[in-house]
């Protein structure tokens, strides 16, 4: 095979193989000529543009024919770079971009200087980036506000990894439902160091109590990467849940978040 999976046969029949075998042939040696050019071009650094590409791979189209999630990160990302730069297409860029920073999430959530750095980023790019992400908190909020609570945890989950999981320090959440698990408001509890993050028992109960909140969920994240509870966290969740009780306020669960994994406390048995 030659470079970018190119066949290195060529075209060879035989009278009597029959139209069949013809045109299997024909079908090769066109498809090793094809090569050949993008082989040439690639020499010359004339990278060929998405545009050129079959119609059926571009990802535009892709994405209308088959759907979003039938895309690549590195197809999604180059659908919202638009352009590439000197000698790298769109898609070239994405899967360059998604190598440096590790995955799709990292270089979302990466501040303008970082991305700056990189050849074809720049505040333009960031702006782009942040404006996604908050989209993507505000759809999912809208969902929540009529679909929250234990009913579709994995729809909480998605929301606090999105509010959550690229934080680079401990932040605490609070999420507060009315009597149909509905989602009435949200408030930062606290926000610490890489480490740790103080947050009181009573200011939590307090909040609940001025929000009318008939119930709420709350979050915390792990900068360090694992989502396992700690026994600091176990021991938090039970006095606030205790807490919580003598107002009539019930905690539905306590999520840990990192960029990749929510571990439920309710799932675990630990409320």
């Amino acid at each position: 095979m030659g470079w970018m999976g190119c066949p290195t046969f060529g075209v060879q029949f035989k009278r009597s193989d029959g139209l069949l075998f013809f045109l299997v042939n024909i079908t090769k040696g066109i498809n090793m000529l094809y090569c050949n050019l993008l082989i040439i071009n690639n020499k010359r650094g004339n990278i060929m543009s998405i545009k050129q590409w079959p119609e059926g791979e571009r990802p535009r189209e892709k994405l209308i024919e088959r759907g979003a999630a039938a895309l690549s990160d590195a197809e999604l990302l180059a659908i919202l770079l638009r352009v590439g730069t000197r000698g790298m297409s769109a898609v070239d860029l994405a899967r360059h971009l998604l190598g440096e920073f590790g995955s799709l999430g990292r270089l979302m959530s990466a501040d303008v200087k970082a991305l700056s750095a990189h050849k074809g980023m720049g505040p333009a790019s960031y702006t782009q980036f942040a404006v996604v992400r908050e989209i993507g908190r505000r759809v999912l909020g809208e969902e929540l506000q009529d679909n929250i609570g234990l009913e579709n945890p994995q729809a909480v989950a998605d929301f606090l990894r999105l509010q959550l999981g690229h934080e680079k320090v401990e932040v605490t959440l609070a999420l507060f439902l009315n009597q149909r698990n509905r989602l009435i408001g949200q408030s930062e509890l606290g926000r610490g160091t890489v480490a740790e993050n103080t947050v009181y028992v009573r200011e939590v109960v307090k909040q609940a109590l001025e929000m009318h909140a008939s119930a709420l969920i709350i979050a915390h994240n792990h900068p360090g990467g694992s989502a396992e509870p700690s026994e600091a966290d176990i021991v938090f969740t039970r006095r606030l849940r205790n807490a919580l009780d003598l107002v009539d306020v019930r905690l539905l669960d306590h999520f840990v978040i990192t960029a990749r994994q929510a571990v439920s406390f309710a799932e675990r048995g630990l409320l």
